[in-house]
């Protein structure tokens, strides 16, 4: 088991303290045969397995079956198994937003690894703030670590054509805001979007992160995109707990030895490649503040630029995960970008990316899904990053889902406050907008009341909606759903909340967008600016406690991950 054959410390490993080691080692031994086990079960290495079902968490519903298959493959290998639960994340079940109780997740997953007699670990997620929180615990605690993602549900059908959440919940909501759609039909489709287990199924954060963490080298060669209802998905979690076993006592396979710098920027070019979702940005930054990595933006633009995307799945093309898994996933992706990886990288398989990559494929590569280089999908990166007088530390543009015209823009601001008077006035029939106007929502970073929820993808105004228009620039410090599309800018940073640029614009300031120069300006006067600043009230003190004043005191911002700063 690990390098050398090492021998686990079981249940003896990291004893309670109290004053006496022999008896707090008797003591334990005592309670651990209440829960049945024999002195065989006692005497093997410890895999823990964190597990993160929660009937909160619509995406993890099928984890009994997988936690079993994990079990399975754990014992098979001499080890015994050991189930933990942790903080569950699911997306659409937190208020205010899933994001904010990230870094709790992180650090409950963390701690726990920690303090309990664990040789190593196996991390059931899936759910697109689960996998990011636990990628980042693993690093901190450093013990040998599997990622297991929960794979992504498969499509349901509506009038002959597939339906996947979420971009398709977003395509028909657009259809029944601008009334081309009737309220049974809406309610139809709510009923077909989502109809098994497992993530979204398309590139959304969720397929996204697990993409991630496979090319990290922390998750097995083609578990990424593995359907949740396929049998794979169970051999897959069998090999996981099978392999965390064989890890068990290695020095050089550990979470820090495995995602370095090199395979953070592996990690990029992947991102990049699949157009995945803009959340992935700041969960990778978090991930390689993590290990020790510092993130550059103009670096991601410079990836960006010599990094095509291949990948032709929804949002920004026209398949599912259930397609991307059969054409080959993440293994025929990293085959196209050979020459741009580092392949040296090492994985939880003892084996370099390089010699993984060089395997057989197991699918038939299928190219209307994975292009070739010579044919992709986009010739450019689906990210990049502007700065300008509106974004000094930056601000991500997923271009490859925007209307190309909408690239290079300048327009008059209509500028929402926060997310009540965005509700509030977004869809007046006497909201002064046009479709050229640029829509920019203010307070809805880190560190606002919002906590940055996915409210970047502000909704096309009801009235010009109604007119055909289906695409506009919106402009905020909030993310958007790894699922949305549109010309829009995300993550402002700073944010408005604390002072930002952000928070000076102004109804009818003009704003200018200009991916090709990497820009986003307000383009207002410094001396308007300075008395706006200056005119600008003081931040109402609100009172705080428990978690939420740890978060409020510590969250960094979007271009340091919104890590905790004491992480």
């Amino acid at each position: 088991m690990g390098d050398g054959q090492a021998k686990g410390r079981g249940i003896a490993g990291g004893l309670t303290n109290y004053g006496d080691p022999e008896f707090a080692a008797y003591l334990r031994r005592s309670f651990a045969r209440s829960m049945g086990y024999s002195d065989e079960a006692l005497a093997r290495p410890i895999v823990g397995i964190a597990n993160t079902y929660s009937g909160f968490n619509n995406c993890h519903r099928h984890f009994p079956e997988l936690l079993e298959a994990v079990k399975r493959g754990v014992l098979m290998a001499g080890g015994l198994p050991v189930e933990f639960p942790t903080i569950s994340l699911g997306e659409v079940f937190l208020n205010p937003t899933s994001l904010k109780f990230r870094n709790l997740m992180a650090m409950d997953t963390e701690e726990m690894i920690r303090a309990q007699p664990i040789d190593a670990v196996v991390l059931m997620g899936g759910c697109d703030k689960t996998v990011p929180a636990q990628l980042m615990a693993a690093l901190s605690a450093n013990v040998p670590t599997v990622q297991l993602v929960g794979g992504p549900m498969s499509t349901g059908r509506h009038r002959g054509e597939r339906l996947g959440a979420c971009t398709d919940c977003r395509r028909f909501w657009a259809r029944y805001r601008a009334s081309e759609i009737d309220a049974a039909e809406i309610e139809a489709v709510e009923g077909r979007l989502a109809t098994t287990a497992g993530t979204c199924a398309v590139m959304g954060t969720a397929s996204t992160m697990a993409c991630i963490a496979e090319t990290l080298g922390l998750a097995l060669p083609r578990s990424a995109a593995i359907p949740a209802v396929h049998a794979d998905r169970l051999r897959c979690a069998e090999e996981s707990g099978r392999r965390a076993v064989e890890l068990i006592g290695t020095q050089t396979l550990r979470p820090r030895q495995i995602v370095t710098e090199k395979a953070i920027e592996n990690a990029w070019r992947v991102l990049l490649a699949i157009s995945g979702s803009t959340n992935a940005v700041i969960h990778l930054t978090a991930v390689a503040r993590r290990a020790g990595v510092k993130v550059d933006l103009d670096r991601l633009n410079r990836l960006s630029d010599e990094t095509p995307v291949l990948v032709n799945l929804k949002p920004v093309g026209a398949n599912y995960m259930e397609d991307f898994f059969a054409a080959g996933g993440v293994p025929a992706v990293l085959r196209e970008l050979r020459d741009l990886l580092h392949l040296d990288a090492l994985s939880v398989t003892g084996k370099t990316l390089g010699e993984l990559i060089d395997a057989p494929l197991v699918e038939a590569l299928d190219r209307g899904v994975i292009r070739s280089r010579a044919e992709p999908v986009d010739p450019d990166g689906g990210l990049v990053a502007v700065f300008g007088t509106l974004a000094p530390r930056g601000a991500i543009v997923k271009r490859a889902a925007a209307e190309k015209r909408l690239l290079e823009h300048e327009g008059r601001a209509v500028v929402f406050a926060s997310l009540e008077d965005l509700a509030a006035r977004i869809d007046d029939p006497d909201l002064d907008v046009e479709p050229d106007d640029v829509l920019v929502l203010q307070n809805a970073g880190p560190r606002s009341s919002a906590a940055m929820p996915e409210a970047g993808y502000l909704p096309i105004p009801r009235k010009l909606a109604a007119r055909g228009v289906k695409d506009m620039v919106r402009i905020s410090d909030a993310r958007m759903s790894g699922t949305a599309y549109g010309a829009i800018v995300l993550h402002v940073a700073p944010e408005a909340a604390v002072g930002g640029p952000l928070a000076l614009v102004r109804n009818g300031d003009r704003i200018r967008l200009s991916v090709s120069e990497r820009r986003l300006d307000l383009l207002v006067g410094e001396a308007e600016l300075a008395a706006r600043r200056t005119a600008r009230p003081p931040a109402v003190e609100v009172e705080r406690r428990g978690y939420d004043k740890l978060y409020d005191s510590h969250v960094l911002q979007a271009d340091e991950g919104v890590d905790f700063d004491f992480c």
